[in-house]
């Protein structure tokens, strides 16, 4: 049995597995890119992809921390 069936030209991602979309700023806290560009990466040319991948650094300032949530409950009772 021949493991070219195993053999795939990938597109290159940033993808880390972690997808969760952070609320206000609608990106993905794992890969940092937008719901728009991560629904649209499979159709964009390389080169488009690439410059997304080099701004992806410069919006991790964009993410703030989520309020509330189970333990700011627990933490306000009295």
């Amino acid at each position: 049995m021949s493991d070219e069936v195993w053999k795939r030209q990938e597109i290159e991602s940033p993808c880390v597995k972690i997808c969760v979309i952070h609320p206000e700023t609608r990106l993905c806290t794992g890969c940092m890119r937008s719901i728009d560009e991560i629904g649209s990466w499979g159709r964009m040319s390389p080169e488009v992809r690439r410059a997304i991948m080099d701004e992806l650094p410069s919006r991790a300032g964009l993410l703030t921390k989520r309020r509330g949530g189970r333990a700011a409950r627990l933490a306000r009772k009295p």
